[in-house]
């Protein structure tokens, strides 16, 4: 039995989630946060981090290592194209995805969600603003550019389009939205992304979770 650790609302976590659920695996889970100092999951992710993932008697860490896995352990449903060119073009969007993106919408998820809700602070709005209207716009650019006018990036759903809309996920819950008349292919990739059969009950029950 797969086992995963992480809390879903990480966008790291949500990575996997979607995999497990696009390649239709059984697993189990247990929301565990990340820097815990749990003695028991630092023994099966030494730094700390979220997500980590078992696997009979393998243990390993890092959402794109354990979807790399997952994809060559149970390749009957793909999460990376198939061809050369395409497979290199998803690894970079993922990586844009899990970096830079992940780091800016997850600076609004933290101001105006976390420091709230779990430390009973105000938000720095002043930091949130600055996010907002100057350091992502040139990377809300260059995802315009990035995405098709409809469907998804390599035609069927992968990780590529996966970990590009994670983390603005995150930052709605912290009452962020895309300008879609500033990015509507954008905008309107994301929604499709979140609507899609795989990802809606995820993030229904994720939603749920949070109180949302």
């Amino acid at each position: 039995m797969i086992i995963l650790h992480g809390n879903s609302a990480s966008p790291y976590v949500r990575k996997v989630l979607a995999v497990l659920a696009l390649k239709s695996l059984p697993y189990e889970q247990t929301q565990q946060m990340p820097f815990s100092k749990d003695a028991e999951f630092q023994k099966i992710s030494p730094l700390g981090k979220i997500p980590a993932l078992q696997d009979g008697d393998l243990t390993i860490c890092d959402s794109t290592v354990i979807c790399e896995y997952l994809e060559d352990a149970y390749p009957d449903v793909a999460v990376y194209p198939t061809d050369i060119k395409d497979k290199a073009k998803a690894r970079w969007l993922e990586e844009l995805g899990g970096s830079r993106v992940t780091e800016l919408a997850s600076g609004i998820f933290f101001q105006r969600f976390m420091r709230p809700m779990a430390f009973k602070q105000e938000p720095d709005e002043e930091l949130v603003s600055k996010i907002i209207n100057k350091q992502l716009p040139p990377i809300l650019d260059y995802l315009e550019s990035q995405v098709p006018a409809e469907g998804f990036i390599f035609g069927n759903l992968t990780l590529a389009d996966i970990s590009l809309v994670s983390p603005f996920i995150n930052a709605g819950y912290a009452n962020y939205q895309i300008d879609a008349e500033g990015w509507p292919r954008f905008s309107a990739f994301m929604q499709r992304v979140k609507e899609h059969e795989v990802m809606s009950p995820l993030l229904a029950k994720e939603a749920k979770m949070l109180g949302m």
